[in-house]
């Protein structure tokens, strides 16, 4: 009888995974063209996803996760971190939300628990995790991260030894490999330059990178991907006065891709199986060598090709642009100039996004965020069309 139910639950899994790659036909007339997330506090949006299937959407905002059906109706919500909970992605197989955690010591970690009253709090050196958010436990506003048995933590080695890296750049030593300040944009999607139906999913995590004028080595977004199949043995329920080092030694694979420098790295990642392509929105960069686009899409279909890093003495695994959207004649770097994206973006199907337009009331100073429904036109000049 064991074996029988796993074989079902294995089948619907299946079931779920293969809908999700392919393409399918929305019935746009029955979405909302907004989805409205609530005031939330002091902390702004910095993810969402949006479950056509199951009719709910799940928002991050910083120092928690809310759960709300698709007219933007409260159902649940995840309090008490005192990390910065990033971008959001969802398994397409479990449905389970796994979103960026920091734990960091700079001036971003400090000013979460200076504003949630908990500086004086013991907090360990800063670590970088994938927090995994059983979803089906939300069902009721403010349930404790902690205590509920909702989130588990898997550590990510690799983003800590390269944010405490030293290394020598235009001779000069400089802390944080590649610019690396920690992580943010998440998204599941395909293998690199396959082909296929795209079952096989990997989980893409993007640096967060500093910003510095005076260095040569941050001018590439920089991608781990992670093959999570076997990530059970990793999980560990959250701690956050004493947080787990239990993770993978290192990722399944590591990319880079030339955009210049942007202001902290890729904000937001999804992934949309109707074009095969992994958008990514980020805070323009300020190199004005470059043309500081806020968004760039890459072209999963290309397979990797191994180079010679621009301003890094080594060699590195680079991925492709899209070949559309401007181009920059300069350094032929290609992408859009949109204005949103960088606190939300969730792919839903057939080309269309739903997109943060994130805001505060001028009242009361609450954050908030209303998702708008857009389709992707991707030419030269225009990247997402507003849906009426």
């Amino acid at each position: 009888m064991k074996a029988r139910t796993v074989l079902l639950l294995f089948l619907l899994g299946m079931l779920h995974f293969s809908a999700y790659s392919k393409k399918t036909i929305l019935d746009t007339d029955k979405l909302p063209l907004e989805i409205y997330s609530g005031k939330q506090g002091k902390f702004h949006v910095q993810g969402a996803v949006v479950d056509l299937k199951q009719g709910f959407v799940y928002f991050s905002f910083t120092t928690k996760l809310i759960k709300t059906d698709l007219n933007g109706k409260l159902i649940g919500s995840v309090d008490g971190l005192t990390g910065h909970l990033g971008c959001l992605t969802q398994h397409p197989g479990n449905g389970k939300i796994y979103g960026s955690l920091e734990y960091k010591n700079d001036n971003i970690g400090k000013g979460i628990r200076k504003e949630l009253g908990k500086e004086t709090e013991k907090t360990d050196k800063s670590g970088f995790y994938i927090a995994i958010f059983d979803v089906d436990k939300i069902t009721r506003p403010n349930m404790d991260a902690e205590k509920d048995g909702i989130v588990t933590t898997v550590y990510l080695k690799t983003v800590v030894d390269d944010y405490y890296a030293k290394v020598t750049n235009n001779g000069k030593e400089r802390e944080h490999r590649y610019g690396c300040s920690g992580i943010d944009g998440v998204t599941f999607a395909p293998r690199m330059g396959k082909k296929g139906n795209g079952e096989e999913m990997m989980l893409y995590v993007a640096y967060g990178i500093y910003g510095d004028k005076d260095r040569t080595d941050n001018d590439y977004q920089v991608l781990l991907a992670y093959d999570i199949e076997k990530w059970g043995k990793y999980e560990s329920p959250l701690s956050q006065q004493k947080k787990q080092l239990s993770g993978p030694k290192k990722p399944d694979a590591r990319y880079f891709l030339y955009t210049g420098n942007t202001n902290y790295g890729i904000q937001n990642l999804t992934f949309d199986p109707f074009s095969k392509n992994i958008y990514a929105a980020v805070y323009k960069g300020a190199k004005t060598q470059y043309p500081n686009y806020s968004l760039f899409v890459i072209n999963t279909q290309i397979p990797p090709r191994k180079e010679k890093l621009k301003g890094i003495n080594q060699k590195g695994m680079v991925l492709s642009l899209l070949e559309a959207g401007k181009k920059d004649p300069a350094t032929s770097i290609r992408g859009w100039d949109f204005p949103w994206g960088s606190t939300g973006m969730s792919a839903i199907g057939d080309g269309y996004f739903y997109i943060s337009h994130n805001g505060i009331t001028p009242k009361d100073k609450q954050q908030y965020t209303r998702l708008i429904l857009y389709k992707w036109i991707g030419n030269e000049q225009v990247a997402f069309e507003l849906c009426r």
